[in-house]
This record gives structure tokens, C-alpha cells and sequence, in this order.
């Protein structure tokens, strides 16, 4: 009935899920959902003192882990894969009680981590605003005619966490000129310019590009001004 050589390394009790209609060799009770060998023969979990446990599924390692840990008994469940001509690990029986206090060692765990991710993220989001503070800043000595709020909404867009824009990027984060220069380029690109509206009307990009190149200049020309920024 069962492969010797296709049963997974030993690591204490072993219970089957039968593939077929098996019976119990002492009580002769069946079909057996779980069973245990004996000299060979299956036994159902009443005979062989394991019906007190409850079935754990696999999938939670954390749970599993700690489950076993807080049981006194427990056993492997594995099921016969004929596809692969090798028995796979269902789950875990162990004591209800065992796993009851498992569940609430992963609750509070799950607490911890929700805690760490909040502080995490604030902890982000003060850096996020700092960091867009300082892009901001950059704008305005690079662009010094450049309006106060829209040097500020240049700097939040560009530096926008997961959003793959050039202020997240390695020359974005460094504050380079280059980095900086781009994030107004693009704002200007589509704010100031018929870009976007060259795109929609089917004009490739780089098209596109090349005709709106002089209106383009010509804004960072007046912002690359010594005038102090506005608010305008």
C-alpha cells in the first residue's frame, strides 16, 4: 500500500489520506478519511489514540511551527501524489488546545507586525515629506523664476514613493541637476505645452516632442531668470 521508498523523511507520527476506500484492520471501521500503518495494516485514529487530535491544513508555516511546539502529540499528514510518484504533506494533527494557544501567539504577532507597518509608515511618509522639501528647494535655485507652488508640485510628483518618476531614481534622490532639470522639463511638457494633445490626435512621441522643443525652451528660459519665486 505504501511506497517505502517515496515517504517523506521522518519527523514523527505519520497519517495517511487514503487514495482509495481503506478499512481499519482492527475495528474494521471505513472508509477511513486519515489512517495509520501498523505492521503494515491500516488503523483508523480511534484505535491508535489519535482521534483527540485536529487537522491543521498546510499553508500557515508560523502556525504549523508553533502549533507542534505547543502540542504534546502530534503527526504528519501526507497524501500520494501519482503524478509525481511521491507522497506531499497535507498539514498537522495536534491537540485543540495546542493549537488554540498557537493561533493566539500568531494573533499577536499579526498585532506587532500591523504596529511595526504603521510606524513604518509614518516613518516614510515624514522622510517622503522632507525629501519633496528638499527636490522643491532644488527646483527653486535651478529655476529660480520658477512659481513657489508649482516648484512644489514639480517636487511631490517627481519624488512620489513607487512611482518609478526620476526623483525616486538614484540621480532623483541625489538631488543632481540633471534629475531636477527633467522633473520641470516633463511638468512643463505637459502643462505648458500641446504635447498631450499631439499625443491624443495620433502624433508619435517623438514628434511631438521635437514640435512643443521651442516652447519648452522658452519657459525655462524665464525661469532659469534670477526673479524670486512666487506664489502665482
Amino acid at each position: 500500500m505504501v511506497p517505502r521508498a517515496s515517504l517523506p523523511p521522518r519527523t514523527g507520527l505519520l497519517v495517511f489520506q487514503p487514495l482509495k476506500r481503506r478499512y481499519c484492520a482492527e475495528c474494521r471501521r471505513g472508509p477511513l478519511p486519515l489512517l495509520v500503518l501498523e505492521d503494515g495494516a491500516p488503523r483508523c485514529l480511534d484505535c491508535v489514540d489519535l482521534a483527540h487530535l485536529v487537522f491543521l491544513p498546510s499553508g500557515d508555516t508560523a502556525l504549523t511551527r508553533r502549533a507542534r511546539e505547543e502540542s504534546a502529540l502530534s503527526a504528519v499528514v501526507v497524501r500520494f501524489n501519482r503524478r509525481k510518484s511521491r507522497y506531499e504533506r497535507q498539514g498537522v494533527l495536534v491537540e485543540g488546545a495546542a493549537l488554540a494557544r498557537a493561533e493566539l501567539r500568531c494573533l499577536a504577532d499579526a498585532e506587532a507586525r500591523r504596529r511595526r507597518r504603521v510606524r513604518d509608515a509614518r516613518r516614510r511618509a515624514a522622510q517622503d515629506v522632507l525629501f519633496a522639501q528638499a527636490f522643491a528647494t532644488e527646483i527653486l535655485r535651478v529655476f529660480p523664476g520658477c512659481p513657489t507652488d508649482r516648484a512644489r508640485a514639480i517636487a511631490l510628483h517627481a519624488s512620489e514613493r513607487g512611482s518609478g518618476r526620476v526623483g525616486r531614481s538614484p540621480a532623483g534622490r541625489a538631488l543632481t541637476e540633471g534629475a531636477v532639470t527633467s522633473a520641470v522639463v516633463a511638468s512643463v511638457r505637459h502643462l505648458d505645452t500641446p504635447y498631450d494633445r499631439l499625443l491624443m490626435s495620433g502624433v508619435p512621441r517623438h514628434e511631438a516632442r521635437r514640435r512643443i522643443a521651442a516652447a519648452v525652451a522658452t519657459v525655462l528660459e524665464g525661469w532659469a531668470g534670477t526673479g524670486l519665486g512666487s506664489t502665482g
